[in-house]
């Protein structure tokens, strides 16, 4: 049984229907009219059959783009194929809509060429699952799961929907999604992912995400909306379309004016038609975001690919993106005379309502104590400052000392000499207050990735101007992190508002400004950045959102692949260009110099629509370890 979405996958576009059909019926009306040599009215009605219907689509897009405020190729086209259908040139036409649907039927193949690479793992995904209820098991279609489900996945199956583990423990390969080699090891309360290959070991999994909703279909559904829509980054392609049509319509006027020569006229608009042009530049970024998504990376379109070559300036969350987001505490104080056990019951059931990750690392380490968390109500969490609470009538606080200092704590002279030590130290303190009173204190610290110095200078290497850190934490955990991975600029105590005020004032028209975070805390300023980076996304609603590309792992060293992913594309876009402009210049000296008409300038074009597209093929053969970016 096939589930929906290869059902969908399987189903032909009735658009790609119709350009196969107008392709055969093309070739055989002009090999009709070749071989049979027809006489000339039936000559003329199968060709105009042919060319109305090659106009169809190319107009119909044409008038769309220009009801939009755009320029297409499709424009140029669409009053090369009229021109030659007013000038009773019909071989010619006939030729423009082989060469146009051709182009169309090329981009499809290529788009889909560069889906593959996560579209081909549909085939390997379960149809059937096995469910585990009251003890017993049994196998249904995967379409049946549901989120709840207890889902038993045995070693070598795939997982079919994304989940917790709740029982036993795996090795999970995930390069599906994420492009690492090394397996996973996956134990109780560990995510697992749809798509992924449990290489050993068994395990019982709870559904959390099914269907459309988990990780996999999203990747999926951005790969291929991904050259959907418009961004105001200013685009070559773009650039290049707007000129090149206005100075392709008035040229054609001035030779017309002067020669008054229809044939002329119609031979230089079918030379110039760059239709392969309007292939190969999607194409080349299309085969860039397809390459991308084998290194698990995934970039919601061209625009994108593009802009990174324009970044200048490079902003960076700290936490979890420099350093490696795991927090430990280092230290714990209390405060008062209270018992230890009552300052951890009561800083727990705080901070479990909080999906910080400050907070959770607390509650890591005191889940690993035999602590019972107190019962309380009331619970509000302040984002980015801290969380309120009341247990038995009384305020209970937890965050910076700041916070609750402006909730009306008082701190003695002790506690506060106290708390600027655990700073100097280049620690962040948490506090809790109850009733008023500053119950205790826990300090943490984290740990800086290991390659966070080494992309750094790789980001000056390729031209970024200004690097940036920005952290809620305070100025001396700042500090000794910028110092180790060699930052001069940082911004402390940073509330999500600040980070977003910020961003507003380094945005600059003349550059563009990539901001690098962990997509869930940092999901404003993500969004607000020209290009927004999300840092081990996988499994996260939020940065699959707010972010223009979106790394599937915690690998900051991807980035300056991406970087020079960028600029190798537009490499080869510019090549394009100028294969395009060579071939042009030929095909113009043979029209000008009478070797060749309508015909044969649609012929000519047809023929050398070949070569950038070929080139733009370059692209696929990419990989990330000893790729020939150059």
């Amino acid at each position: 049984m096939k589930n929906k979405a290869q059902n969908r996958d399987n189903r032909i576009d009735p658009l790609f229907k119709a350009d196969i059909a107008l392709l055969v019926f093309s070739f055989l009306a002009l090999a009709i009219d070749f071989f049979y040599r027809l006489r000339g009215s039936e000559r003329e009605i199968l060709l105009i059959i042919v060319s109305l219907s090659g106009l169809a689509p190319v107009a119909i897009s044409a008038l769309k783009a220009l009801i939009n405020r755009r320029l297409t190729i499709d424009l140029l086209a669409s009053i090369a194929l009229v021109f030659a259908l007013l000038n009773g040139e019909w071989h010619s036409a006939a030729f423009v809509s082989l060469m146009l649907v051709s182009a169309r039927l090329f981009a499809r193949y290529t788009e889909n060429q560069a889906k593959n690479s996560i579209r081909s793992l549909l085939k390997l995904r379960p149809t059937t699952v096995h469910l585990k209820n009251d003890g017993q098991i049994t196998e249904v279609p995967v379409e049946s799961v549901r989120v709840g489900d207890l889902v038993l996945i045995n070693a070598g199956e795939r997982i079919p929907v994304d989940g917790v583990v709740i029982e036993g423990r795996a090795v999970i390969d995930q390069s599906s999604l994420t492009g690492e080699s090394l397996p996973q090891s996956k134990a109780v309360g560990d995510q697992v992912f749809s798509s992924t290959l449990s290489l050993e070991g068994d395990l019982v999994m709870e559904a959390t995400k099914v269907g459309q909703d988990t990780t996999f279909a999203k990747i999926l559904d951005l790969v291929e909306k991904s050259q959907q829509g418009k961004a105001p980054i200013s685009s070559l392609s773009d650039t290049f379309v707007n000129w090149y049509i206005f100075l392709i319509i008035l040229g054609s006027a001035v030779v017309y004016f002067f020669s008054h020569d229809l044939k002329l006229l119609l031979s230089i608009l079918l030379v110039t038609c760059a239709d392969d042009l309007a292939v190969a530049i999607p194409l080349a970024f299309t085969a860039a975001i397809g390459t991308a998504a084998k290194w698990g990376v995934i970039i919601k379109g061209g625009r994108f690919v593009e802009g990174l070559t324009k970044v200048k300036a490079v902003v960076l969350d700290k936490t979890g993106t420099l350093t490696e987001g795991k927090l430990e505490i280092k230290n714990q104080v209390v405060f008062s005379g209270y018992a230890e056990n009552d300052f951890l019951s009561w800083l727990g059931a705080v901070v479990q309502e909080s999906n910080h990750p400050t907070a959770r690392a607390i509650l890591n380490s005191i889940k690993s104590q035999p602590i019972k968390l107190a019962e309380i109500q009331d619970v509000y969490e302040e984002s980015g400052y801290g969380i309120r609470a009341t247990i038995d009538g009384e305020d209970l606080f937890v965050g910076r000392p700041g916070f609750l200092e402006n909730k009306g704590v008082k701190f003695s002279p002790e506690e506060n000499q106290v708390f600027e030590t655990e700073k100097n130290l280049g620690r962040s303190v948490i506090a809790l207050a109850k009733g008023g009173k500053a119950i205790g204190f826990v300090s943490l610290s984290d740990s800086i990735r290991h390659n966070s110095h080494r992309v750094i200078k790789e980001f000056r290497q390729r031209g970024v101007k200004r690097i940036v850190m920005l952290t809620g934490d305070n100025e001396k955990v700042a500090e000794s992190v910028a110092q180790k991975v060699e930052i001069s600029e940082f911004h402390a105590n940073l509330l999500p508002a600040d980070k977003i005020q910020f961003l507003k004032g380094i945005i600059n028209p003349r550059f563009k400004t990539l901001m690098i975070g962990d997509g869930v805390n940092d999901a404003p300023a993500l969004i607000l950045a020209d290009i927004g980076c999300a840092m081990g996304a996988i499994g996260s609603d939020a940065a699959i959102e707010s972010s223009d590309i979106i790394l599937m792992k915690d690998d900051l060293s991807t980035i300056p692949h991406l970087f020079d992913l960028s600029q190798y594309t537009m490499k080869v876009i510019r090549q394009d260009l100028l294969i395009w402009a060579a071939t042009n210049a030929v095909g113009l000296i043979l029209v000008f110099a009478g070797v060749i008409g309508p015909l044969g300038a649609a012929a000519f074009n047809f023929l050398t629509d070949l070569f950038p597209l070929a080139n733009s093929l370059k692209l696929f053969r990419l990989h990330l370890h000893g790729r020939p970016i150059r």
